[in-house]
């Protein structure tokens, strides 16, 4: 992907597998930094608040970054029957987190991200993201979360999420069997591997059906591909997976229609309906 940021002050991405572009007028450059393991910029936008990116991808916007932070948690904890312990890999920006945070039967939450400078800047320009990061329940572990899940103890994790960049750079080998492996060993008997699964409209056979495959080679047969909208990400429309060794089903719908939270996408009507298949890919399939 490239970036461009013109004379009129506009911030484009071009996404060249979709020949697409998406673009934001940006007001100003709050900050750019280059760390051990990538590049961060930040930027203040007309109308989509302040924008995260990473490596020339974007990464986030204060205005519609809730559901994409939504839809990689709660359906994975209405569906488990007990979620106590949670591990969020990557998730820098620490939205992941507040969500699963919300959620009062979770015990402990784990963070693990490489990258601390990604946390911090959150911190900063994205406070509102970060308002569960001093729950008694949370630790961060600024670490390669590949030998962390290989040092991990068996069973010991109900739900792992793994909120990543693109599969390139530090997140590549978060997409691979290997790294599934060790999910499969550390989660606990109806525990959930969840993660991000690109967009279905361009990546279903180049990423989304390989790392599927890939999960199930490691033991995680049982899959579910949820949909929905993101603006800021390339086509607009993007996924995640859910995979475990057990059935997904909707074992806690009561729950999630009367939760006692508050969210502004997901909702019992979301967590049914995203799970279901789009014609095109069912044909792919």
């Amino acid at each position: 992907m490239d970036i461009i940021t013109d004379q009129k002050h506009w911030f484009s991405e071009k996404h060249t597998d979709s020949a697409t572009a998406f673009s934001l007028e940006i007001t100003q450059c709050l900050h750019e930094e280059q760390t051990a393991y990538q590049k961060i910029a930040l930027f203040e936008t007309k109308s989509f608040g302040n924008l995260m990116v990473i490596d020339d991808c974007i990464m986030l916007t204060q205005r519609d970054n809730f559901i994409y932070h939504e839809m990689m948690t709660h359906p994975a904890l209405f569906n488990h029957p007990a979620p106590r312990h949670v591990v969020i890999v990557g998730g820098g920006d620490c939205g992941s987190l507040r969500e699963v945070a919300k959620h009062k039967e979770v015990e402990s939450i784990t963070q693990i991200e490489i990258d601390q400078r990604v946390t911090e800047l959150s911190l900063q320009y994205f406070p509102e993201l970060c308002r569960a990061n001093n729950d008694a329940r949370v630790s961060f572990q600024f670490t390669d979360a590949i030998k962390w899940m290989q040092q991990a103890a068996d069973a010991s994790i109900d739900v792992i999420i793994v909120d990543s960049t693109d599969p390139i750079g530090p997140a590549e080998g978060l997409f691979q069997e290997a790294f599934y492996s060790d999910c499969a060993r550390v989660l606990a008997a109806d525990g959930i591997l969840v993660q991000q699964s690109e967009s279905p409209l361009v990546h279903w056979q180049s990423i989304t059906q390989k790392m599927r495959s890939a999960m199930a080679i490691a033991g995680l047969e049982k899959q579910q591909t949820l949909f929905f909208p993101q603006p800021v990400y390339p086509t607009g429309w993007w996924s995640t997976t859910l995979a475990s060794r057990n059935d997904l089903q909707l074992v806690r719908d009561r729950q999630s229609k009367a939760a006692e939270f508050d969210t502004d996408y997901y909702n019992y009507g979301i967590h049914l309906a995203a799970s279901a298949l789009p014609n095109f890919i069912l044909k792919q399939s």
